[in-house]
């Protein structure tokens, strides 16, 4: 049984459960309450963060690595791009700068009143460099790196959405039309509403 410990609204959970589906790997999620996280969650990852894999006694508790372990798997619609060697090149690099350095400003632009070094629009700001980045990329194409989804479309959609929530107003006013445009497809998917449906705890 390969099982899958997860929370509902945490973006990392939300990517690792959109690549499990997509792959049809048949998985057994466990909505986990952060307040009292189970005990065999823990003992598998002494991390204590969501989302958390078993697969036969084996533990995968990185979001990218078990998308990747998913696409391993079965990847009919090629979101590794594996014969593309830029841009695998290119997936790599954009989530890395999505986990480093688009989601210390998103955390901080979320929470600003627990950074008072700098105002909620500062925050903002600085996050909009990233944003900008993916409005571009999507000049001429629906998805960011290809003519279908690839893996960095999904390992970055839950925390542009993140992002665009803050101040969904606001979102909807600024210049990244591509980008909303982008966002909303996901948004309206059959793969992001299954994987949003409210399991029980």
């Amino acid at each position: 049984m390969t099982t899958l410990y997860s929370f509902r609204r945490c973006p990392y959970a939300m990517r690792a459960r959109m690549a499990l589906r997509y792959s049809g790997v048949e998985v057994q999620i466990v909505e986990v309450s952060l307040k009292a996280k189970p005990a065999e969650m823990l003992a598998l990852s002494s991390k204590g963060t969501v989302p958390v894999l078993e697969v036969e006694g084996w533990v995968i508790d990185e979001s990218l690595a078990i998308m990747r372990w998913a696409l391993a798997q079965n990847d009919p619609e090629d979101w590794l791009l594996k014969d593309d060697l830029a841009g695998q090149s290119l997936i790599a690099d954009l989530i890395e700068e999505n986990d480093q350095v688009f989601k210390v400003h998103l955390n901080r632009y979320k929470y600003a009143e627990r950074y008072p070094e700098q105002s909620m629009e500062h925050y903002r700001v600085e996050g909009e460099v990233f944003l900008r980045k993916l409005d571009e990329l999507l000049e001429g194409r629906d998805y960011l790196l290809a003519g279908h989804i690839s893996l960095a479309d999904v390992a970055l959609m839950p925390f542009v959405r993140q992002f665009a929530h803050v101040d969904r107003e606001w979102f909807g006013q600024t210049p990244y039309v591509r980008l909303q445009t982008w966002l909303q497809r996901f948004l309206d998917s059959d793969l992001f509403t299954a994987i949003m449906r409210k399991p029980p705890l």
